[in-house]
């Protein structure tokens, strides 16, 4: 069984407990530091048999099989290469992994597989290389170290907010539920001023539900 590493593409983990997709191999003519170009189609026919099996790949940790940490849910065969999406198991180790990624300290595919047609090739200025014709996958890894740093990460997203818009409308709740308390505050010292027309302490600490609020508040534009 054999390894390769690449750079994946994209990732995004933003759904339930997260997840994953880009480009676990590509296609382009420049061989990796194996030496080895995958020809086109080279995982047609593995990637149909497992669809039909109805046996998703797994998603392993740095090829641990004690280490599976999601399925692979799908694989389109893209002209560019395999494009590929998983989903993340909501476990603890999953997770763990899983925001490693997130916060782009590990960020490369690698598959393990077997060659079932494989010949040389000379490619462009007269490159020879190994090329990869017909291709067994066993599974998909998240690793350290690639092999091809051609490709590179352009989007994640965390599990918590899901779109622009999204974020957008929780910040608008935000801002009115606020303005809600101000005007209360300002309410409250209307009704009860004291001597120099400011509410005493006592009384602005009077109401629990809404310090609360207040604290949750600061503590958000704290994180920003």
């Amino acid at each position: 069984m054999n390894h390769k590493t690449k750079n994946f593409a994209l990732v995004k983990s933003g759904d339930d407990a997260g997840t994953i997709s880009g480009y676990f191999s590509t296609y382009d003519r420049i061989p990796d530091s194996y030496g080895d170009v995958v020809a086109p189609g080279a995982f047609t026919d593995t990637i149909k048999a497992r669809e039909e099996s109805g046996h998703p790949f797994p998603l392993c940790w740095n090829h641990d099989l004690d280490q599976i940490i999601g399925r692979v849910d799908t694989i389109e065969d893209t002209e560019k290469g395999p494009l590929m999406t998983a989903s993340f198991f909501d476990t603890p180790l999953a997770q763990e992994k899983r925001k490693l990624v997130q916060e782009g300290v590990v960020y490369q595919f690698s598959f393990a597989y077997d060659v079932l047609d494989a010949g040389p090739v000379e490619l462009d200025e007269g490159v020879k290389a190994w090329e990869l014709r017909k291709i067994d996958l066993f599974e998909v890894s998240v690793v350290p170290i690639p092999a091809n740093p051609r490709a590179e990460v352009t989007d994640i997203k965390s599990g918590r907010r899901n779109s622009k818009a999204d974020e957008d409308a929780i910040k608008q709740a935000i801002a009115l539920l606020q303005s809600v308390l101000d005007d209360a505050d300002d309410s409250d010292g209307e009704d009860n001023p004291d001597d120099n027309g400011d509410k005493p302490e006592d009384q602005k600490a009077s109401n629990p539900e809404a310090e609360a609020l207040r604290e949750y508040f600061k503590n958000m534009k704290t994180e920003e």
